[in-house]
């Protein structure tokens, strides 16, 4: 049975499109997670530096990602976003198991420029969807359950890959994370329909009304709160991503563990805890912003400066079980930028904006965070270990250098929660 909420929409009916959008972005990280839980033997097999790796789980992905992401964007605000989503899985996936038949870096290289094109349309018609079916006093708590595809995909895919590298080798992995998101692509054309835009605030326009690329850029570009905001986010998902591109090496290095050995304590951390916490989290963030809209920056520069510390300890703990203790904060409030990035990116614009914001979003946190946290990283740790260096500190000593992203973040945030409350309004009234 379904229950219309205030708005006219099914509880039931939204639900089961919020839980396979947040499948479907759970497949999205476990294809980009199994590189990155496979980096020490690709490393080994390929012959490759660490800065080829950074290149690998970075830049060659995100240039394609977040470039794509914008045009596409402008697509799903004129046309379906459900299709769009389903030929999108259907790339990513199929490159994915592509990975799997590489021969040398450039192989590889080529195959996940390929992932990055497929990406490139599942997040941004995915959380226009979802702000159409769930109104501004839920969205943040929708979009963090969203969210938890990144937690879940990456502990899948920290277990999957170690499983099968351990029993079938490295290559099998990305055909067993591959293939499956076939199969889902086929479960969201046949099963999820396209929601009427903006349902769940009552205010629906018509395809005529989509404003052209240089009035949607202007007008966001007025929005001062969101562009620090995004500028905080930025700073943030450069330390995040290359936490995620390199913290299993690092433990492998450092402590002489095996894939096997840190997949299952980083998958529960990273994906249990962390999207635990995204739930938990996004709720919060509701509460607090129906108080004051404020929060949406505020609790994203709280929880930066919590982390702060924790992930400077985790990198000087002296044994991996004291690293995991000091990993747990930090686990569990890393991936509330996310969310909030994308509830701001829908309440700053104009209903036939949404996915375009979405994908703005995700084109500078990609590009900028994605595509250069891991390279700048990796670079850093070829450098120290070109000043002859222990090999099994450098990732470490790279990571601890990248928390000062962390630290400027917070500026920013503070800083957007100025005007953002006058931004939101701007944008309704429009």
């Amino acid at each position: 049975m379904t229950t219309p909420t205030q708005t006219g929409a099914p509880v039931m009916g939204r639900t089961y499109v919020l839980l396979i959008l947040t499948l479907v972005y759970t497949f999205n990280h476990v294809d980009r997670q199994i590189l990155v839980t496979l980096l020490e033997p690709i490393k080994a097999d390929l012959g490759l530096k660490d800065s080829q790796l950074g290149l690998l789980t970075g830049l060659a992905f995100a240039a394609f990602y977040a470039t794509l992401g914008i045009p596409v964007a402008m697509w799903a605000d004129r046309g379906n976003r459900r299709n769009i989503i389903a030929l999108s899985l259907t790339v990513w996936s199929g490159m994915t198991a592509i990975s799997g038949l590489a021969g040398n870096f450039y192989h590889l290289l080529i195959a996940r420029m390929g992932v990055g094109v497929g990406e490139a349309g599942g997040t941004p018609p995915a959380t226009s969807i979802i702000s159409d079916l769930y109104p501004p006093q839920q969205r943040a708590q929708a979009l963090g359950v969203y969210t938890t595809g990144i937690g879940i995909g990456i502990m899948i895919g920290y277990i999957l890959g170690a499983f099968v590298y351990a029993h079938y080798g490295w290559r099998v992995a990305f055909f067993v994370a591959g293939i499956p998101g076939l199969l889902l692509a086929l479960l969201v054309r046949l099963t999820v329909k396209e929601p009427i835009r903006g349902l769940s605030e009552q205010r629906v326009q018509d395809d005529s009304e989509a404003p052209s690329l240089s009035e949607t850029l202007t007008f966001i570009m007025g929005q001062s709160s969101y562009l620090w905001l995004l500028a905080g986010c930025l700073m943030i998902c450069i330390s995040a991503n290359a936490y995620v591109a390199f913290i299993s090496s690092h433990l492998q290095r450092f402590y002489g563990l095996t894939p096997g050995d840190v997949s299952l304590p980083l998958g529960l951390m990273i994906g249990g805890i962390g999207g635990l916490g995204a739930v938990l989290l996004g709720r919060v963030c509701d509460k607090l912003s129906n108080k004051d809209l404020r929060w949406r920056p505020w609790l994203i520069a709280v929880c930066a400066a919590v982390a702060l510390p924790f992930s400077y300890m985790f990198l000087q703990a002296p044994t991996v079980n004291q690293a995991y203790l000091w990993n747990i904060v930090p686990s569990f409030i890393g991936l509330i930028y996310a969310s909030i990035a994308y509830t701001a990116s829908q309440e700053l614009v104009q209903l036939r904006m949404r996915a375009f914001a979405s994908a703005f979003t995700l084109f500078c946190l990609t590009l900028i965070g994605i595509g250069c946290g891991p390279w700048i990283a990796g670079g850093l740790s070829d450098y120290y270990l070109a000043q002859g260096m222990d090999p099994s500190k450098t990732l470490g000593l790279a990571l601890k250098f990248i928390l000062i992203f962390n630290g400027l973040s917070i500026i920013c945030l503070v800083i957007a929660g100025r005007r953002y409350r006058e931004d939101v309004a701007r944008a309704q009234a429009a």
